[in-house]
C-alpha cells in the first residue's frame, strides 16, 4: 500500500439486536488498524454513530457511513476486492499476492455479519480465511490489517484527538489533548 491508496472496509450484514455489538468493533477495528473508511449496512446506523464518536475523540481521519448500496458498491468497485470468510485460502498463503497487487490501487475489505451470498465469493478478488475454523470477523480483519501493514499500523499518530491515552504498565490514563503528558 502507498499513501495514495485507501483501504475501505464493508461489513456486509447486520441483524439488529443480535450485531449491534460486532457490528461497531469491525468499525472500531478498521478504525484503528489502518484502514480509512467502513460502509456499514443501512440498518446500521448506531454503529456508524458509535466509531464517529470515537473518531471524535480520539482523532484520525476515518469516514464510518450507513448505506443501502453496499451491493452495488461492491459490483462497481474497480479497484481489489478482498473477501474474508473462513472458507477462503489461507491468509499465509496469499498475503504476499495481495499485498504485491495492493501497492498503487485501493483496496475493498469485505466481512460478512450473516450468510454472504455467492455473489460476494464471485466478486471478490481474493476470498481469505483467517483459519478455516469459525470465528469473529472482527478478529479476522485484524490479522488481516496487521499482516497488510506489516505492523505499522500499530505506531500510528492520532491528529485531531481530543483525548489520548497514555500508556502504563497499571491503570488507565486517559488526558486531554490540551494537557501536558
Amino acid at each position: 500500500m502507498n499513501d495514495e491508496s485507501s483501504v475501505t472496509v464493508i461489513r456486509y450484514g447486520h441483524r439488529p439486536g443480535r450485531d449491534d455489538r460486532m457490528t461497531t468493533h469491525v468499525g472500531l477495528t478498521a478504525r484503528a488498524l489502518g484502514a480509512d473508511r467502513v460502509f456499514f449496512p443501512s440498518n446500521a446506523t448506531q454503529a456508524q454513530e458509535t466509531v464517529e464518536d470515537i473518531t471524535t475523540r480520539f482523532g484520525g481521519v476515518f469516514q464510518a457511513r450507513c448505506t443501502d448500496e453496499l451491493d452495488a458498491y461492491i459490483r462497481d468497485f474497480d479497484d481489489m476486492v478482498v473477501h474474508l470468510t473462513m472458507y477462503g485460502e489461507p491468509i499465509q498463503a496469499e498475503i504476499a499476492a495481495i499485498k504485491s497487487n495492493a501497492t498503487d490501487t485501493n483496496l475493498l475489505v469485505i466481512v460478512g455479519g450473516e450468510k454472504v451470498p455467492f455473489s460476494v465469493y464471485e466478486q471478490a478478488d481474493w476470498n481469505v480465511a483467517v483459519t478455516n475454523q469459525p470465528h469473529s470477523e472482527v478478529a479476522s480483519l485484524a490479522v488481516f490489517l496487521d499482516r497488510l501493514f506489516e505492523g505499522t499500523e500499530l505506531s500510528r499518530s492520532w491528529p485531531n484527538a481530543e483525548r489520548k491515552v497514555i500508556p502504563q504498565a497499571t491503570g488507565k490514563r486517559v488526558i486531554d489533548t490540551d494537557d501536558s503528558v
